[in-house]
């Protein structure tokens, strides 16, 4: 008598949104054995009651119930409500506190969401953990791969393949910036099944199999803060001290409410007024001085280079100089520039034309001009 061959098991973080939902959609539909697992985040105290985290309110969970039952598939909840606060939050706070410009979502990523899912397949004997990101994986026989310094393929004599991550097909949604921590052995558990997908497309499927989340609208902002902006939010946590706003030329034009609410190119919220609009230029954390230029051409609002600390490579670092397409920011187009070279893990990197508001803490995320993300890493 055969033995029926046990299917993939595929454990799949949702979130209640569409992609996520779909992810599980598909997945089950290509013949996986799929289980969602619901993560509970940290919540803000307040003096009456706790604010809801936009990714896990009850409305949230009660719509990821509803989509596993019309799926019928299994949810498991996972409560990361002290990692969340420890990798997230308070990373969040201390780096505005220190007068960088944190990524939370780059943060959450690497060290709250695919942690629980990996720990949860680990647990349920799983085979690969899925996500609703708009991103590509793909995999190639190690043989095919030429590796810039041999030296490199003893890092994966014992490895059959490697895997590269690419951006989703869907270029307005694109989530590739924010996965690039991923180690090799994390990319050969982890699938991506809405990235190759518009997200018109996958807003289709979802009302096709009558999934109740087919409109809801995309997450924006802050999970943790109902605020658009993270203004308030630091306001209520962080200790803000007034100072000095001087402009370009060291005259004083006016007093900022605390360094940590501003970031490098911000006009909005300076509140100067007269000969305005103006822009952070810099910030001088031992002075507490906020620096501004009220000329939107003001060469101290560009950079023509910059350094990348904290790098991970996908694959392999490539040989330097190397030529790429950079991204400073979620929302910034890719840009062209030269990694040059690298001392004490810091790659220094010059732009082939000079760029505005380049902020330290962010992401610099590098690809290739075929889409591939070869790596990435935080702007010192």
């Amino acid at each position: 008598m055969a033995v029926k061959k046990r299917k993939k098991r595929v454990i799949v973080g949702m979130s209640s949104g569409v992609d996520s939902s779909v992810a599980a959609a598909l997945l089950k539909e290509q013949g996986y054995d799929v289980a969602g697992v619901f993560m509970h985040f940290w919540k803000e105290p307040t003096q009456n009651s706790l604010v809801e985290n936009k990714c896990c309110s009850l409305e949230s969970l009660e719509d990821a119930r509803k989509v596993c039952r019309i799926l019928d598939i299994p949810l498991y909840t996972a409560n990361a409500e002290k990692e969340f606060k420890r990798e997230v939050v308070d990373y969040f706070l201390t780096e505005y506190a220190a007068g960088r410009t944190p990524n939370p979502c780059v943060a959450c990523n690497e060290h709250i969401k695919f942690n629980v899912l990996f720990k949860k397949m680990l647990e349920m004997d799983g085979d690969y953990v899925a996500s609703g990101h708009y991103a590509q994986k793909q995999q190639f026989p190690i043989s095919n791969f030429q590796f810039p310094n041999k030296s490199q393929f003893s890092n994966f004599k014992n490895e059959k393949y490697i895997y590269k991550l690419y951006q989703g097909v869907d270029k307005d949604k694109d989530q590739s910036y924010f996965l690039y921590n991923f180690s090799q052995k994390q990319l050969s558990k982890i699938l991506f099944p809405v990235g190759g997908y518009e997200k018109k497309e996958i807003r289709k499927i979802a009302e096709k199999l009558k999934l109740p989340v087919f409109n809801k609208d995309d997450s924006q902002g802050l999970c943790f803060t109902p605020e658009k902006y993270p203004e308030n939010f630091l306001r209520r946590n962080l200790k803000l001290k007034k100072g000095e706003i001087i402009n370009t030329q060291g005259k004083v034009v006016g007093e900022h409410e605390g360094l940590p609410l501003y970031t490098i190119g911000q006009r909005r919220g300076i509140n100067i007024g007269g000969d305005g609009p103006y822009y952070v230029v810099d910030k001088d954390i031992k002075k507490n001085i906020l620096v501004v230029t009220n000329d939107e051409k003001d060469p101290a609002l560009v950079r023509k280079d910059m350094e990348v600390e904290k790098v991970n490579w996908i694959v392999a670092e490539p040989a330097l100089p190397c030529k790429v397409l950079i991204k400073n920011r979620y929302r910034h187009p890719a840009v062209s520039a030269i990694i040059k070279s690298v001392k004490a893990g810091i790659y220094e990197v010059e732009f082939e034309e000079p760029q505005r508001a380049i902020s330290p803490g962010q992401s610099a995320v590098f690809y290739t001009e075929e889409g591939e993300m070869i790596g990435g890493g935080r702007i010192v």
